[in-house]
């Protein structure tokens, strides 16, 4: 591998970096996007039974808040009723839909760094290819350079690899960027729309309570 890079010149490090950002990125988006970290089974079914009769004590709705998304969610329009037991629908929404945007924001982090990453490795892998042909170029631009036997050919061997290493690298980088952009931008709609769906079945459930 270390004469690969060797061969391939500089711009294969730019490469390295992109790799390792891009591998940074889909573990941590492979970890955030769990279900049992966004929204667990049951988790609502709970919330209401716990919530039947009366508003939970605050460090019950505290302990939500920090179990997952959706109960961070969920907490929100409990923490509502806690600080104003009449507060009306439109409130109750508004803080439901306010702790949504945080959910969104969440589940939707770094897939933009994730996906420039799938769009910058291609055209690195470009600017390696011309620096090879540049070197190519070079190789063959002294005196006899375009003749047989001309011009200089531990160079030329060395810009057909720049050429063809930082081409087939960037590749190699940006096809499963872009895979795992594409996997986690739908798990991300999908836990998204569970979470609206989640919210809303809560919100009846706290106008109800505060009823």
């Amino acid at each position: 591998m270390l004469s690969i890079i060797q061969a391939a010149g500089w711009p294969i490090w730019t490469l390295i970096a992109c790799s390792i950002v891009g591998l940074a990125l889909i573990l941590e988006r492979a970890w955030s996007l769990r279900r049992a970290r966004v929204a667990p089974p049951g988790l609502v079914d709970e919330a209401i039974e716990a919530s039947r009769h009366t508003v939970p004590a605050p460090a019950v709705v505290q302990q939500l808040a920090e179990h997952s998304l959706l109960g961070s969610v969920l907490a929100a329009g409990l923490a509502t009723l806690h600080a104003n037991p009449h507060a009306t629908e439109a409130e109750l929404r508004a803080a439901l839909e306010a702790a949504g945007r945080r959910a969104a924001a969440q589940l939707q982090r770094y897939l933009g760094g994730l996906a420039t990453v799938a769009s910058a490795a291609p055209l690195l892998g470009l600017l390696g290819t011309v620096i090879g042909m540049i070197e190519i170029f070079g190789s063959q631009s002294g005196p006899g350079g375009l003749l047989p036997g001309g011009g200089n050919p531990a160079q030329l061997a060395h810009g057909i690899s720049v050429a063809l290493y930082n081409t087939a690298f960037g590749l190699i980088i940006a096809v499963p960027a872009l895979i795992f952009w594409r996997l986690y931008r739908a798990r991300a709609d999908a836990l998204l729309l569970e979470l609206e769906v989640a919210a809303e079945r809560f919100a009846h459930h706290l106008l109800r309570l505060r009823a």
